[in-house]
């Protein structure tokens, strides 16, 4: 079988031979957008393979975005039509299988006011303003706009076949070059899947669309799915050739951008499985207010039929309406460690269970439900109120639904779905159809919340995969609550594997500290230094860059005069048709009241935010009229006769405009500072539960104890190991060996010669001098010994490198080497002893193994 088209950029990058996305794609898209990696590769891929002809087999361009729910490919959708709107295409046809699919994204395309406005306010592309519009067919539109019809699959396919006034018809695509875009496109491959012609098959979908495709030779058709099924051999040889970008769930989830999952099973009845579901939610609010990032959790109740959930909707709010603190405490019997950990928090808040009720019957009232379980209830209204539960003004905490979310459907903040069934369906299949489908719910709900408690995490990221026992671990974490069934829990497990939700070698590894080192003093009382990141100081800065200060903006205007013109560009009085360009008007010298009210449309230009960029700026008037900032800019009006205030009006928006994306662009910098501050050592190295992804190749995730016999050690024994076990790479227990090996030379010299193991504690990262680069060294070697009165207390950091990461990480060395020469990290202002910080050379068994032994060895030679 040939190689996935995706496979060839791999090698593309290598040869540095990728387009980058080009400016105005990212200025065309929502200001509150940035871009993350991968979905910046599959814009670069798809930028690549439409610029390069050795790429492309045919003329016609049909591709695919194999993406996970919840990855960004209505994001990508946008960013794709804005690139293919400079190509000349003005012409898009959006269609999907579900009506509400439609209209949600319908929402995101043409609502500015929608939080989810995947587009700016204002597009621009070669200096001129760009319209989005929705049409409804293609024969009268402005090919100046990008026209957008949007359709289900079905009503293209009776459309095209049954026409009517104001419907697409196949000739719409016989005159008018056209960009298809099908979402959630694996519901258009029943052909395919048949291995039919289209001659046999003229009344289905797949023959629809294929026809509008080919019926113009400039067509381009974007296919969009989570769910390409590549095990059907016809889809597989369809789309081998196809796929721009692979990234499945599986990777959205290995790179953080997912919530983690577990599965809560109670024996408990269907209410209190719900109840514990609302407890829990409650205590995610209060965790996310506690960190001044209020978020409202939402919780799924799923019934199998639609009756039974009209029953429970009737039952939970009977039961809800009489909930007792006591009922609460009836549930807190120690066996679910949420529930416990709930508990425990409300106790150290002073929250009764009382006070609780009363919060629950609150924040679940009837009006903050929603039910969604069948045609009747799929309302547009009720549609846009689904997938906008996490803005601000969206009231509902609570959805009860059979299956009408089960897919298009994919929410921030939903933490909790509740299964109120317990029979199992599905027949002699290892895993039934329904689990799979129980599992895609899962899947829409998988999308995490973004948060961060400091400025050094990533909001949009897990951030506890490496500290599992943190109490935030809530807040990225979603239940399925079911019952005990292990049956079924089994094979739910399954398909959660087989859809990438789970991992199915995922590793929970306990770092734990001995019992003999948290009895030492140095443990107790002693210290570990690290340094800050701080913001670079901009008070030297006096003025703008100087290629902003001499900014020339040229703007035609008109004033709607009316003349008769013959064929050869003269009016009836013979004379030539004119424009007058106008002498160059500097902005200091027009109207301060239009220059200021043009600035003010700017959140970036408001003073407060030009204050952090500029500290010495004192007024808006100074910027505006200063030479030292935009007072010499210049404006130029070309028009058809005299200037108005409201032409200066629009040639200051376009110039403040240019400004913005140059403010916009000044990074705050950061450095590390010289001095280094005390932090007991009990409060920086503690007991650590992390889960290790795939234990591969490297080593980690592995105990040391269980390694091949040249690494093989068991640390248990090693009273100079700080911790239980080594889980870390094969070059960091290569590195633990060749250690044990130095240790009773260091001992001769030391009182006390502890290692530990830097397992990513957040106060154990040290801050490069020049950029504030965060590094995180995995290994912190203390050496201590007695002086008459007090104690010296060498912290060397060492940082074990494979081969392969040497060039890559070089930085890191050389600020190593320079914490001894610079770093001021002698100190006695803690006490009367004397401390210092070092860094070693990298550590490589094999590359420069003899310059870190020759480093090493002056500290006991």
């Amino acid at each position: 079988m040939d190689n996935f088209l995706y496979e060839k950029f791999d090698t593309l990058r290598e040869g540095n031979a990728i387009l980058e996305v080009p400016t105005f794609v990212k200025a065309g898209l929502s200001e509150k957008i940035e871009l993350r990696e991968y979905q910046q590769e599959a814009f670069e891929n798809f930028i690549t393979f439409y610029n390069n002809s050795g790429l492309r087999k045919n003329k016609q361009l049909h591709l695919l975005f194999h993406m996970a729910t919840g990855s960004g490919k209505t994001l990508m959708m946008a960013g794709l039509i804005l690139y293919l709107y400079k190509q000349g295409y003005r012409n898009f046809l959006f269609f999907v299988n579900m009506k509400n699919i439609v209209e949600k994204t319908k929402e995101n395309f043409l609502n500015k006011q929608s939080p989810k406005y995947l587009f700016n306010e204002s597009i621009e592309i070669d200096g001129e303003s760009v319209f989005i519009k929705e049409v409804s067919n293609f024969q009268q539109v402005d090919d100046n706009d990008i026209n957008i019809c949007f359709t289900t699959t079905q009503k293209l396919h009776m459309d095209l076949f049954a026409p009517k006034e104001n419907s697409v018809t196949f000739s719409d695509f016989e005159d008018t070059k056209v960009v298809l875009i099908s979402d959630e496109s694996h519901h258009v491959n029943t052909l395919t899947k048949k291995g039919k012609s289209d001659i046999e098959e003229e009344q289905n979908w797949e023959y629809s669309v294929n026809k509008v495709f080919r019926a113009n030779k400039d067509n381009i058709m974007l296919e969009f799915t989570a769910t390409c099924d590549l095990k059907d051999p016809n889809v597989l040889a369809k789309y081998v050739d196809k796929i721009i970008f692979d990234y499945p769930l599986a990777k959205f989830r290995e790179s953080g951008y997912t919530k983690d999952f577990k599965n809560m099973q109670s024996d408990v009845d269907k209410w209190e499985r719900t109840l514990i579901a609302m407890i829990i939610s409650q205590y995610r609010l209060k965790m996310f207010e506690d960190i001044k990032q209020p978020t409202k959790p939402v919780i799924l109740l799923k019934s199998q039929k639609i009756e039974e959930s009209k029953d429970f909707y009737k039952e939970f709010f009977e039961k809800l309406n009489t909930l007792t603190g006591a009922q609460i405490v009836s549930l807190n019997n120690g066996t679910n460690k949420a529930l416990s950990d709930c508990f425990e928090y409300l106790d150290k808040k002073g929250v009764t269970y009382d006070m609780l009720a009363v919060e629950l019957k609150t924040a679940f009232a009837e009006e903050f439900s929603i039910i969604m379980n069948g045609e009747t209830d799929n309302s547009v209204e009720k549609q846009l109120a689904v997938n906008t539960l996490e803005s601000k003004n969206n009231p509902y905490r609570i959805i009860f639904t059979v299956d009408m979310l089960n897919e298009g459907w994919d929410v921030l903040n939903l933490f909790d779905i509740v299964r109120l069934y317990e029979t199992r369906q599905g027949g002699r299949s290892k895993i039934s159809p329904y689990t799979i489908k129980e599992a895609q719910l899962i899947g829409r709900g998988a999308r995490y919340c973004p948060f961060k408690e400091n400025e050094e995490q990533e909001k949009y990221k897990r951030k506890y995969d490496d500290d599992l026992t943190n109490a935030m671990r809530i807040c990225e974490t979603m239940f399925y609550h079911s019952k005990h069934d292990s049956k079924y829990i089994d094979e739910l497990r399954k398909a959660l594997e087989e859809i990438g939700l789970l991992s199915s070698n995922k590793v929970e590894v306990e770092y734990k500290l001995k019992d003999s080192f948290k009895g030492e003093d140095l443990y107790k009382t002693g210290y570990v230094f690290v340094n800050k990141k701080v913001e670079v100081d901009r008070s030297a800065v006096t003025q703008i860059d100087n290629k902003v200060k001499a900014l020339n903006i040229t703007v035609n205007t008109s004033h709607g005069a009316t003349t008769v013109y013959d064929l050869f560009g003269k009016n009836k009085d013979g004379k030539e048709f004119a424009t007058v360009k106008h002498a160059p008007i500097r902005l200091k010298n027009i109207d301060y009241s239009i220059a200021f009210a043009s600035m003010c449309n700017y959140e970036e230009l408001k003073f407060n935010k030009l204050k952090s960029k500029f500290p010495n700026l004192k007024s808006s008037r100074e910027f505006i009229t200063s030479d030292n900032y935009m007072g010499n800019a210049k404006i130029t009006l070309t028009s058809n006769g005299s200037i108005c205030g409201s032409d200066l009006s629009v040639a200051c928006n376009k110039l403040f405009k240019e400004v913005v994306a140059y403010i916009s662009g000044i990074e705050i910098r950061h450095n590390g500072t010289f001095e280094f501050e005390a932090k007991r050592l009990h409060d920086v190295v503690k007991n650590k539960t992390r889960y290790i992804e795939n234990p591969h190749g490297d080593g980690e995730g592995i105990s040391q104890n269980d390694v091949s016999a040249d690494m093989q050690l068991d640390l248990s024994t090693c009273d100079w190991y700080v911790f239980n076990d080594n889980y870390g790479t094969t070059e960091e227990k290569k590195f633990v060996k060749y250690f044990s090996h130095v240790v009773d030379a260091l001992k001769r010299k030391y009182d006390k010669v502890f290692l530990i193991r830097n397992e990513r504690f957040p106060e154990l990262a040290i801050y490069d001098f020049d950029t504030g680069e965060r590094f995180e060294p995995d290994y912190m070697l203390i050496l201590q010994k007695k002086n008459t009165d007090n104690y010296e207390q060498q912290q060397l950091f060492v940082e074990p490198k494979g081969e392969g990461f040497m060039d890559k990480d070089q930085w890191k060395e050389n600020f190593m080497l320079r914490l001894a020469s610079e770093g001021k990290a002698v100190t006695t202002y803690v006490d009367d002893n004397e401390y210092k910080v070092i860094g070693l050379p990298f550590y490589n068994a094999v590359e420069k193994n003899d310059v870190f032994i020759t480093a090493l060895e002056e500290f006991y030679k």
